[in-house]
């Protein structure tokens, strides 16, 4: 990884006081919907949001609205922003992370919001000293391991994507979306797909709060012998007895996601034992309460996997960049190629995954530029 060195406007010691934050929504097509428990995607509905400083620079980051898991919009994501919290940075200096955090949490909930904002500062604070956010976060490696993650099909349709992702880019790690009624749905899909390809590749399954905990415990042994690694996020966020009653009775590590959202809700998951293993979004957490997340899972022994909020390239960029800093989150494939789903992007350099890795770019800050004109054609705020 090699970083561009600083010049006299990104020098050490420039100004850094944020002089304005900027939110942009847009609305890219995917190529086919992504369909899961809780939902279903057809449209890329997510919010750039630029934060300036007085000394020119300009740092990126994009928030995915996700009405259905967090309960945010791109209305509800612009808002907050414009009216709450750019009024509460603005004039702040954007190496002062801590003060900006104390001023967000005054206001609950808003995750990819505050999210977006706070990895924005960390690429202004990136460009600033010359050096890619992967090595200021820890600078472990300069790519990680992809996986992908495949929605609601049959199982035909589900296999060959599959394959095409393998011999198209080597991926060789799938997430796979379960948590319909009846489950033999994807019973029968993981079974294809262990059918297929033998043990060349890993599979994992992913409910979205789909199954009740006796359905997921069902499930869950009709696949015992298909060699699952993790089982995501089966039953209910709020079902905390019956995640833990899963969690006692399987050998396949479970992971929390949407029941922990934040660090609190990590040691609850934890300390609790609804949960073993957690998913890191950048998304959600941003690169400091991420790091804060993983540093407790750290403490405690449990292992942890980079998620995706079916991010663009922006947010894979931002997600590839903190998966590559630490040890623990490059030990798993990371979610980074749902972009691939996508019609289009913003950046002007496309991300490019070869031999199922995704190398950050080694470029100061997040490394990526914005094509003005892809954001002209797909905003839609004029």
């Amino acid at each position: 990884m090699t970083a561009l060195p600083a010049t006299a406007s990104t020098a050490p010691g420039a100004n850094l006081t944020i002089t304005e934050v900027e939110t942009i929504p847009f609305a890219i097509p995917y190529r086919k919907p992504l369909a899961f428990a809780s939902g279903s995607v057809s449209v890329a509905e997510h919010v750039l949001v630029r934060v300036r400083t007085a000394g020119g620079l300009v740092g990126v980051a994009e928030a995915p609205s996700r009405p259905f898991t967090y309960g945010e919009t791109q209305a509800s994501i612009v808002a907050v922003i414009s009216q709450i919290f750019a009024p509460a940075v603005v004039g702040t200096d954007a190496l002062h992370r801590e003060r900006i955090h104390a001023r967000l949490r005054r206001t609950v909930g808003n995750p990819t919001a505050k999210a977006a904002l706070d990895m924005a500062l960390w690429d202004v604070v990136g460009q600033a000293f010359g050096r890619p956010v992967t090595e200021l976060l820890g600078g472990y490696a300069d790519r990680m391991r992809v996986s992908h993650m495949l929605g609601f099909a049959d199982p035909a349709a589900m296999v060959d994507e599959a394959e095409r992702m393998r011999s198209t880019y080597g991926i060789t790690t799938f997430k796979v979306k379960v948590g319909r009624r009846p489950f033999r749905l994807d019973v029968d899909v993981c079974r294809a797909l262990r059918q297929h390809f033998g043990d060349a590749v890993e599979l994992y399954v992913d409910g979205n709060r789909g199954w009740t905990p006796s359905e997921a415990a069902r499930a869950l042994d009709a696949m015992s012998d298909l060699d699952l690694t993790l089982a995501e996020e089966l039953c209910p966020a709020d079902d905390v007895l019956g995640r833990r009653w899963l969690a006692s009775r399987t050998t396949i590590p479970t992971v929390a996601d949407e029941s922990a959202t934040t660090p609190g809700e990590v040691t609850r998951e934890l300390l609790g034992g609804s949960a073993n293993a957690i998913s890191i979004k950048t998304a959600r957490t941003g690169f400091t309460d991420s790091r804060r997340v993983l540093h407790q899972c750290q403490g405690l022994g449990v292992e942890v996997v980079i998620g995706n909020q079916i991010d663009g390239q922006l947010g894979t960029a931002c997600a590839v960049a903190f998966g590559s800093a630490y040890d623990a989150t490059t030990r798993r494939a990371g979610e980074l190629s749902n972009f691939l789903d996508m019609s289009d992007d913003l950046l002007a350099e496309p991300l490019q995954i070869h031999d199922g890795t995704l190398a950050v770019s080694g470029r100061p800050g997040i490394g990526v530029t914005v094509d003005e004109d892809k954001l002209q054609h797909y905003r839609v705020d004029l």
